[in-house]
C-alpha cells in the first residue's frame, strides 16, 4: 500500500512538469517528532514541500529530479531564531543578515523590532524575490516612549492588527494600566503579544494576562526577589543579574509550574546574557571566527559594550557567574515542568552573529541540561506548535525548510553547525553556494 501511494505522487510530480523536484537519496532522517533517527530514507521534495518520504529501495526517484547525495548525512527540520531585530528592508544589511542566517541553517525568523517595511518584506521572503528565511514580524514596539496612556495602547494594538503584523512587540516603561489595556485588547483580538515584562506587572500578572511569550526571562528574578527586598527589579541592571545573591532560589520551580500551567512560552536569549557578563575575554570574542561577517565598526562596538559593563564600579564578576548559573537552572526548571522554550539569540546583539549565535544559544541549552535533542526542538518542532506553521518537523506534506548534516546532531549538538546545504521553501543551496553569498561581507569595513 505504501509503494502503489509513493507511486501515485511520483506519477503526478511527472505529469505536471513543471514543478522543481528534488531527492535525498539514502539520506538519515531526524524528523523531530520524537528523539530518533529513520535511517536509509529517499525524501522527495516537490515545490516546497515534501511530498514522499520511504526506504532508499522503495522510493523511486523522478528523471527530473535533483539529486543531492544523503549518505551518511542527516536531514532535519530548519531551524528558527525566535528573538531576531531585523532592519528596515532599505537596509544594506538586510542581505548580509539574511545570508548568514540561512547558511547557519536559520530557515524561520520571529522579527522582535517591527517596523513598517517588514510587512511587504514578509511576502517578499515568501515570494521568493527576496533570498533569506520565513519572517513573523511585529509592528513597532509598545513602550514607555511610544505610548500615552491605556486608551492610546488599546489604539496602537488595533492599529497593528488591522495593518497585518503578527503579533505586539511589548518593551519596558509601560505602565501597569497600559498594559493592562494593551494585553486585554490584543486578547480580544486573538493577536499574541510578547517581549519584555514591565516593571510595573511582573511575571505573575503577564502569565494572568495570556502573554504569548516572555523573552530574555525578563522579570523571573524581580518574581525570586524576598518579599522585603529593595531590589531594583524589572529591566534595570540587564535583567537584574546583579541581583542573583538575593534570589530564593527555592521558589524557582513553584515559578516555572505557573509559568507552564499559564500556557506562556520563554525565549531565553540565555547566549546574549552570557556574552556581556561572563568572563570571556573581549580578545577571544573579538577573534570569533563569525565576527570576520560583520563590520569592523559594529563590532567594536560590541567590544566597547562589553568593556563598559565588567569596568562598571558596581560589576561583581562573582555575582554575575552565579546569575547565569541562576538562569540556567530555570531554563531547566521551566523545561522540566512542561513549558514551553523557543529558541531565541537576539541577533544581531553584541558578538551575537545571525545564525552563528543560534548555534551557541543551543550549546547554552545543553549545558543547562537539555539533551540535544530536546535543545533542537525548541528551534524546530516547539516552533512550529507555537506559530502554528507547516514547518519544524520531517513529514509528507510539510514545509520543506530543511538543513542537511554531515554528523548526527542527537549525539552531539555541535554537529548541527556541520551543514552540507539548506532547504529553503524547496530551493536547495549548498554549502558552497552559501559561502559564496557570504563572500561580499568579509572583512569589508562598515
Amino acid at each position: 500500500m505504501q509503494r502503489l501511494f509513493l507511486s501515485v505522487v511520483l506519477l503526478l510530480l511527472a505529469s505536471a512538469g513543471v514543478a522543481e523536484v528534488t531527492a535525498f537519496v539514502n539520506v538519515n532522517v531526524v524528523p523531530m517528532t520524537s528523539e530518533k533517527v529513520v535511517e536509509q530514507q529517499t525524501v522527495i521534495v516537490e515545490s516546497s514541500h515534501i511530498v514522499a518520504i520511504g526506504p532508499v529501495d522503495e522510493v523511486p526517484i523522478p528523471e527530473e529530479a535533483k539529486v543531492i547525495e544523503g549518505t551518511d548525512r542527516y536531514l532535519m527540520p530548519g531551524l528558527a531564531e525566535m528573538h531576531a531585530h531585523v532592519p528596515d528592508s532599505s537596509s544594506p544589511n538586510i542581505d548580509r543578515y539574511f545570508s548568514l542566517y540561512v547558511a547557519n541553517g536559520v530557515t524561520t525568523i520571529r522579527g522582535m523590532l517591527g517596523q513598517p517595511s517588514h510587512l511587504a518584506l514578509r511576502e517578499e521572503l515568501l515570494d521568493g524575490k527576496v533570498f533569506g528565511p520565513r519572517l513573523y514580524t511585529s509592528g513597532p514596539s509598545l513602550n514607555g516612549r511610544s505610548v500615552n496612556g491605556a486608551r492610546h495602547a488599546r489604539q496602537l494594538v488595533e492599529e497593528q492588527y488591522a495593518a497585518g503584523y503578527d503579533f505586539i512587540k511589548v518593551h519596558p516603561g509601560l505602565s501597569s494600566d497600559e498594559f493592562e489595556a494593551l494585553a486585554q485588547t490584543a486578547n480580544a483580538l486573538e493577536m499574541p503579544y510578547a517581549g519584555h515584562v514591565p516593571v510595573a506587572a511582573g511575571v505573575s500578572r503577564a502569565l494572568e494576562l495570556n502573554m504569548a511569550t516572555i523573552d530574555h526571562l525578563d522579570g523571573y528574578f524581580a518574581a525570586l526577589l524576598p518579599a522585603n527586598s529593595d531590589g531594583s527589579g524589572g529591566y534595570g541592571g540587564f535583567f537584574d543579574v546583579l541581583l542573583a545573591n538575593e534570589l530564593e532560589t527555592d521558589r524557582i520551580a513553584d515559578v516555572a509550574r505557573e509559568t507552564a500551567q499559564a500556557g506562556t512560552w520563554n525565549v531565553p536569549t540565555e547566549v546574549l546574557v552570557e556574552l556581556r557578563v561572563d568572563e570571556t575575554p573581549v580578545a577571544e570574542l573579538r577573534n570569533r571566527p563569525e565576527m570576520r561577517y560583520m563590520p569592523a565598526a559594529t563590532v567594536q562596538r560590541w567590544v566597547n559594550d562589553k568593556a563598559s559593563v565588567i569596568s562598571a564600579n558596581d560589576f561583581n564578576p562573582e555575582v554575575a557567574a552565579a546569575a547565569i548559573e541562576i538562569r540556567r537552572r530555570l531554563i531547566l526548571e521551566l523545561h522540566r515542568a512542561g513549558a514551553g522554550l523557543l529558541l531565541g539569540a537576539d541577533s544581531p546583539q553584541v558578538f551575537n552573529v545571525p545564525g552563528f549565535s543560534i548555534h551557541r544559544e543551543l550549546d547554552t541549552l545543553v549545558s543547562a541540561g537539555l539533551t540535544p535533542y530536546e535543545a533542537l526542538r525548541t528551534g524546530t518542532a516547539a516552533v512550529a506548535e507555537f506559530l502554528h506553521s507547516n514547518t519544524g518537523i520531517v513529514a509528507v506534506g510539510r514545509a520543506a525548510d530543511l538543513v542537511l548534516l554531515d554528523a548526527n546532531p542527537l549525539i552531539d549538538i555541535r554537529n548541527s553547525r556541520r551543514i552540507h546545504g539548506v532547504m529553503v521553501r524547496g530551493t536547495w543551496y549548498s554549502a558552497s553556494v552559501l559561502e559564496k553569498r557570504l563572500e561580499p561581507y568579509l572583512a569589508d569595513g562598515d
